[in-house]
């Protein structure tokens, strides 16, 4: 692509993932000649987003309203704030704000913003991290899982276009293979960054590309937003910062993103002066499988659980309630580093995976990301979606038998190192069986089913009708050895609200900000301990749209 010299740009981006996409956005909206910076080949331009199911937290959207649910900025500032859990007076004091920001912009502005640009959302609103616990504490309340229609590639859509026509008018530079090892500082002020250009390589989107030098870089600018992603990638990091609250760090853990999300640039940008915080705040999953087809390594799948799969630990031992499917990612986290295991298991029936497995994921989900209607119909048809079928039949996880004892014969093959009580498992499953035999129950998931299927959503394609496990016409069985798949930093660099990135004495840093992942989503950690799912594509957009319009207004 060609476009002006960085010599004559007004501001630098570092990172061309969705933070950094919409922030040069606005730039370019504002007339402003930007340079972009990426370590990776032309091939990851979009980095995670593109990846991503492209789900949204919006709130009170027709999508909703249409779905008959009742949502409102009180009571989703009820779950953001019980969720959040926000006890860290200096630490969380940007991140506060930035929550009430957020809450407003999802309220607010953000579905007509999107909408104006072409964005659109499949019209059944997913239920994510249902709580289970009292009206205050994590949660949703409601379903808010707003899946756009064309997953992450149709939400970075507009940005990537209006990139291209920067790029085409002579506004854009894009400069891959530009690896930033230093922020220049002079005065006290960023004024640009400095690095090492790497030798060109064909990698494939996600894939590992090289790190040969061949020359070295400097560009400067009036402003530079560093927009370059989590740590999720970088397992020595991750357990470096896992939070001491859940225990021992993993020894073994599936990575939910590619290898180049490093966190190399959070240590660069505190090198220039910027405060980070809130580090051992992390968001991973505990759903994870390992992908048949590897793009990256160790790359794992997450499963999007419906709430019926029962869910056991190593040993065979059900999780306590409300440790649930698709309940408290964070809370099932912090449970299973208590049993000295680094994998659990779901066991069910071909009746719930039909009707409750999806996969996260762009390429997981082909109906959705290629906008095929054809394609999609058949979510609502008998069999299982065809990524969840190719999974069933070639992933090491995946566990199929007619028998519970075939089952679970199989089950302690694959993980001879830990013994599974088989009378245990037996135990659950059949006192679990028994609570079906009426319409009323003591057993809490049992009670959570029915309920889920109040809401339409859930009836229609998310949440199979109550039966039992062993129920022969539900079968066959399925057990699935899950795995603890890194993805998300909650924390990041410290901006107060218009994304300037602040310093150790709480002062801006003359031309530097933060967006994305970076900066915790903004403030250094607008989800506290926990999100409430949708809010990392959402914190990319309005903090992305938030440093590039103070950029421009520099």
């Amino acid at each position: 692509m060609s476009a002006a010299t960085p010599a004559q740009s007004d501001a630098i981006v570092i990172g061309a993932g969705l933070a950094g996409l919409v922030a040069a956005a606005e730039l370019i909206d504002a007339g402003k000649r930007v340079t972009i910076l990426d370590q990776e080949p032309e091939a990851s331009l979009g980095g995670q987003a593109w990846w991503s199911f492209g789900g949204l937290f919006l709130i009170d959207s027709p999508e909703q309203r249409r779905m008959g649910v009742h949502d409102s900025i009180d009571l989703a500032r009820d779950d953001w704030y019980g969720s959040a859990g926000f006890d860290r007076d200096d630490e969380d004091a940007w991140g506060r704000r930035w929550a009430e920001a957020y809450l407003d912009f999802a309220a607010g502005e953000k579905r007509s913003w999107l909408h104006a640009m072409g964005v659109r959302w499949f019209p059944v609103v997913g239920w994510a991290e249902r709580g289970g616990y009292t009206a205050t504490g994590h949660g949703n309340s409601v379903p808010r899982f707003h899946i756009t229609w064309g997953t992450g590639p149709g939400l970075l859509a507009p940005f990537l276009a209006r990139v291209r026509a920067g790029v085409e008018s002579g506004h854009v530079t894009l400069l891959f293979r530009h690896r930033v090892d230093e922020l220049v500082v002079e005065d006290g002020a960023v004024v640009g960054a400095r690095g090492s250009v790497l030798a060109p390589d064909n990698a494939a989107r996600g894939a590992a590309s090289n790190r040969d030098v061949t020359a070295d870089f400097e560009v400067r600018a009036a402003s530079v937003i560093v927009s370059s992603g989590g740590i999720g990638g970088n397992h020595d990091l991750v357990r470096e910062q896992w939070p001491a609250r859940m225990g021992t760090p993993p020894v073994s853990m599936l990575s939910g993103v590619p290898a180049h999300v490093d966190g190399r640039m959070l240590g660069i940008a505190a090198q220039a002066g910027g405060r980070l915080v809130n580090g051992d705040r992390m968001w991973h999953y505990v759903e994870g499988i390992e992908n048949y087809a590897p793009v990256w390594a160790k790359h794992g799948i997450r499963i999007l659980p419906g709430p019926s799969s029962m869910w056991l630990d190593a040993t065979g031992k059900r999780l306590p309630v409300p440790l649930f499917p698709g309940f408290d990612t964070l809370g099932t986290l912090e449970h299973l580093r208590t049993t000295g295991h680094d994998h659990s298991w779901f066991v069910l029936t071909q009746k719930i995976i039909e009707k409750e497995f999806a996969l996260s994921g762009s390429e997981q989900n082909p109906d959705l990301t290629g906008k095929d209607i054809p394609l999609l119909l058949q979510r609502v048809r008998a069999g299982a979606p065809g990524p969840v079928e190719a999974f069933k039949d070639r992933g090491a996880d995946f566990i199929v038998a007619d028998t519970l004892d075939d089952l679970l014969d199989r089950m302690q093959r694959l993980t001879p190192d830990v013994p599974i009580d088989a009378a245990r498992v037996r135990w659950e499953i059949a006192a679990r069986d028994r609570q079906l035999d009426n319409e009323f129950s003591k057993d809490s998931q049992v009670n959570a089913l029915r309920q889920a299927r109040n809401y339409r959503g859930d009836k229609l394609i998310r949440v199979a009708s109550p039966h039992k496990i062993l129920d022969p016409s539900a079968g066959p069985l399925i057990a699935v050895k899950l795995h603890i798949l890194t993805r998300k930093s909650l924390g990041g660099l410290q901006t107060d609200l218009d994304a300037r990135v602040l310093g150790s004495d709480g002062a801006p840093i003359p031309g530097l900000y933060a967006a994305g992942e970076a900066a915790g989503f903004g403030g250094g950690g607008v989800h506290g301990y926990r999100s409430l799912e949708g809010t990392f594509l959402g914190g990319c957009l309005f903090s992305g749209r938030t440093a590039g319009r103070a950029a421009a207004a520099q």
